[in-house]
């Protein structure tokens, strides 16, 4: 039983690792887009953001399955005892990487024209989308490696290549922005269109910082890897499992696990792409300027969908590392040890979730203004109106990794068909119907994942047994969340009525909302003291909590 729980407590942790690093990741992204807005503004973010939607689609068809497909199949064969089809695993990811990312960077970098002018209605997009297209070569690549150490249960390559990455992104992104979006400007005369021509450019430097990220990275998962594997083909004499497979079967196996995965996740993504088809056509045949639709886009995307993502981030990295820990107990038939790993992973997020939505809905103008010096009124409200998909998102995502774990890989792909029919059916409704511009797709997109969030729900309790508990898992985070929403607004408001300043109003009123959101949780029993024990340095939190006498 010690054992259960300490293989519990170590995938927490784990996931914990990807998450923190994940955090760190987005705090970078979220101050370098500071910078990087006031250099090519919301309409250079408008071309910025479709190159990047355009770019994640194509990442998501050529090498976004490839981590979690990897890392289940490592985790699969070591489950197994055979570290020698583990790493035929690896070899055979690697080349499939290399063949279907540099077939999706020939892809963009030939038809970069045409989806940008034709199908996305953003030409000068165009430059953006060009510099982005070997990145997807280098991430397909730099994906074999992380599932492979997330397959041997160290998240740690994984973690402090994230925040490398994002590092050298956010310098080169605003240094090369801040230069190209110069020669743009001088290059446009030419045109008459300095203006158009200087955010075009400067978003083309916001997507080269990507790339450099991307290859910085790769190099430093290349140097681990290059240390781990002396240690790793020592182990090879300790296989219990002496039968190779041969290349021929780890490839079907590979390629059968990452089609469902590939399928399910560019499903789930590719909402993204079609609102702003959708968008962007529509909101044209009625009439709007459209410099005003790239306006509104570039704050849909630059500032709304970068925030938001922060939290969201946290599922992502807990159904990462969810999958080879279920995938391992699922192995061994261990029923309970699974339905608590998928409970555990549930209520991690949730107690995330809840607290990241009500504070970004209560504060949505004062971080605006903290963090992007935008005090305008539809930057708030498009905030404010999107929020409630934090909880949504975090979920669906979180559960399409459970649903992968226990081996259900055709489930989240029949679930993510079902719930993008419906959000484009609902898209149209709000777009034409009730004429809603942008707004219509931040509810579209709550909807959608709401209904990812039902099926997935469902699903994992006809494949694993697992029942959500509605009492710690939902309604007490979401009552000490409402508690603390009430009580950040009134702290917020007093602070700065007395200040005048923002800034220190909006991060008093965030620590505070800690507090005002931990204590409920306590009393309400919403947190157990195996539940703290299972958080990084959860021992050390017991211990204080109990000096306190709130345990």
């Amino acid at each position: 039983m010690s054992n259960k729980k300490s293989g519990g407590a170590n995938f927490i942790v784990q996931g914990s690792i990807l998450a923190i690093a994940s955090i760190v990741s987005r705090i970078i992204g979220l101050i370098y887009r500071i910078p990087l807005i006031s250099i090519i503004g919301d309409i250079g973010m408008s071309y910025y953001g479709c190159a990047f939607e355009i770019y994640n689609l194509l990442l998501l068809i050529s090498s976004y399955s490839l981590p979690l497909a990897v890392s289940k199949l490592v985790s699969q064969s070591l489950s197994n005892g055979s570290r020698r089809n583990a790493m035929k695993t690896f070899k055979g990811a690697f080349i499939f990487a290399l063949i279907s990312g540099s077939v999706a960077c020939l892809i963009v970098f030939i038809g970069s024209k045409y989806i940008t002018a034709t199908l996305m209605k953003t030409p000068m997009a165009v430059y953006a989308l060009k510099v982005l297209a070997p990145t997807l070569l280098i991430v397909a690549l730099l994906g074999v490696f992380r599932g492979f150490f997330q397959g041997l249960g160290t998240m740690m390559p994984s973690a402090f290549s994230q925040i490398i990455e994002q590092i050298v992104n956010a310098i080169v992104s605003v240094a090369a922005a801040y230069h190209l979006a110069r020669y743009g400007t001088e290059y446009g005369k030419a045109f008459n269109d300095s203006e158009h021509y200087s955010a075009a450019f400067g978003a083309a430097g916001g997507t080269l910082g990507t790339g450099m990220g991307a290859l910085f990275a790769l190099i430093f998962v290349v140097f681990i890897f290059q240390v781990y594997k002396p240690v790793f083909k020592k182990q090879y004499r300790k296989d219990t499992l002496r039968n190779e497979q041969p290349y021929r079967d780890i490839m079907y196996i590979l390629i059968a696990t990452i089609i469902p995965v590939l399928l399910s996740t560019t499903i789930y993504n590719i909402s993204s792409i079609i609102d702003q088809g959708i968008f962007k056509n529509v909101v044209t045949i009625q009439g709007y300027d459209a410099d005003r639709i790239d306006e509104l886009w570039g704050i849909f995307t630059g500032k709304y969908k970068t925030l938001i993502n922060v939290p969201i981030a946290i599922a992502s990295s807990m159904a990462a590392s969810s999958v080879p820990s279920l995938t391992r107990s699922f192995q061994a038939g261990e029923v309970e040890e699974s339905r608590h790993k998928i409970n555990s992973a549930t209520r991690f997020i949730m107690i995330i979730a809840f607290p990241c939505s009500v504070g970004m809905g209560v504060l949505a103008s004062p971080i605006l203004r903290l963090l992007f010096s935008d005090s305008s009124k539809i930057a708030a409200l498009m905030l404010q109106a999107g929020v409630v998909s934090i909880v949504f998102y975090s979920l669906s995502t979180l559960s399409n990794g459970l649903l992968q774990g226990i081996n259900q890989m055709r489930i989240p792909v029949r679930n993510a068909v079902i719930a993008l029919v419906l959000h484009i059916l609902f898209l149209l409704l709000l777009l034409f119907v009730f004429d809603l511009n942008i707004y219509a797709v931040i509810y579209a997109n709550s909807f959608f994942a709401l209904c990812m969030c039902v099926l997935n729900e469902i699903s994992l309790k006809k494949h694993s047994g697992y029942e959500i508990d509605l009492k710690k898992t939902l309604f007490i985070p979401a009552i000490s969340s409402a508690i603390m929403g009430v009580g950040v607004y009134l702290i917020y408001k007093l602070f700065y009525m007395l200040l005048k300043i923002n800034s220190i109003s909006c991060v008093i009123s965030i620590i505070a909302g800690i507090i005002l959101y931990a204590l409920p949780m306590l009393l309400l029993k919403g947190l157990s003291e195996e539940d703290i024990i299972r958080f990084p340095k959860g021992r050390s939190m017991v211990e204080i909590l109990k000096r306190v006498h709130l345990l």
